[in-house]
């Protein structure tokens, strides 16, 4: 696979400019015009990042799903409560996200806690999910061993009919956690590999920005 691999393009651009000097004292006001920027860019699923979190074995895990909102608290996601995610949490409450918008040269990557949302909070997000997402998070088997492509479509057709005698029905366990950070950097790709990175440190006095070497 090498010479597939350093045949491929990386960071070709041409990228946006980044002025450091300029950016706002806090990292979620930044983020808010690179997300927005990259929605302006039509780039797909903008809102999408890896969610990093450990295992009991203390091995790193991570897998790909969907920003919910973002507020002052912080980074929103949604997920079952009793899946890998939900239970590696509550273990072990410290995780990263990571955001990458290849078509801008822009990364974004996030260090911190993770907390659970108020009940109501997490009762409405299940409530605004699409039908089929609520069927399946419904059958509260997330990541287990799949007999047969059968018990699936059984499983799903007894969680939509239970759907439909209750629409307001919500997912037992079901969490919205927010992710309030200690750190943010955000990284600016640059075709001659002169990448720029700011990262934000939290400190008692507040964020403080700080340039990093490539």
């Amino acid at each position: 696979m090498r010479e597939e691999l350093r045949a491929l393009k990386s960071l070709a651009g041409p990228f946006p400019s980044f002025e450091a000097d300029l950016t706002p004292d806090e990292p979620r006001d930044l983020f808010s015009v690179w997300l927005r920027d990259a929605i302006e860019a039509g780039i797909k699923e903008p809102h999408a990042m890896v969610l990093s979190t450990i295992d009991e074995t203390g091995v790193p895990d991570a897998r790909v799903l969907i920003l919910k909102n973002l507020d002052q608290r912080g980074w929103h996601f949604a997920t079952t409560g009793g899946g890998p995610k939900g239970r590696q949490i509550a273990a072990n409450p410290s995780v990263a996200l990571t955001f990458y918008w290849p078509q801008l040269g822009r990364q974004v990557r996030l260090r911190g806690m993770a907390f659970q949302a108020e009940a109501h909070e997490r009762y409405a997000d299940f409530r605004a999910r699409a039908p089929a997402a609520k069927a399946v998070a419904l059958t509260g088997r997330q990541s287990e061993v799949l007999g047969s492509p059968q018990d699936l479509e059984d499983s799903l057709a007894l969680q939509n009919r239970r759907l439909r005698e209750e629409p307001d029905l919500v997912a037992a366990g079901w969490a919205l956690f927010i992710v309030m950070p200690h750190e943010v950097e955000f990284w600016q790709g640059d075709s001659e590999r002169r990448h720029h990175r700011l990262r934000y440190r939290r400190e008692k006095a507040g964020w403080v920005k700080e340039r990093l070497w490539p």
